[in-house]
């Protein structure tokens, strides 16, 4: 699929489903979750369509799942296999050298 640009109309339900090969169901609940989450917005009669704060509305969403869920197990790993912060920070600080 290709990505939608802000204020761009969304397949209706029936239509993404279809597309997906998913319960329409399993599509509501998305489209549910997203308008939660102030991603996508109802157009009475006219569908859905994205937020034009949906980019830093998904970053924030994904900040937060990283820093509560992700982050956690990284340091649980850490502690379980014994690896110090010296470790992490230099392997960080490698990775950030390589990448950016």
């Amino acid at each position: 699929m290709k990505k939608i640009p802000i204020e761009g109309k969304l397949p209706s339900i029936r239509e993404l489903a279809i597309a997906l090969e998913v319960n329409p169901n399993t599509v509501q609940r998305t489209y549910d979750f997203l308008q939660q989450k102030e991603i996508i917005y109802t157009k009475r009669g006219l569908g859905f369509f994205v937020s034009d704060a949906a980019d830093q509305k998904i970053i924030d969403f994904r900040k937060e799942q990283f820093l509560e869920v992700e982050l956690p197990a990284v340091f649980r790993n850490m502690h379980l296999l014994g690896v110090s912060m010296d470790e992490f920070n230099s392997k960080y600080l490698a990775y950030l050298g390589e990448n950016f």
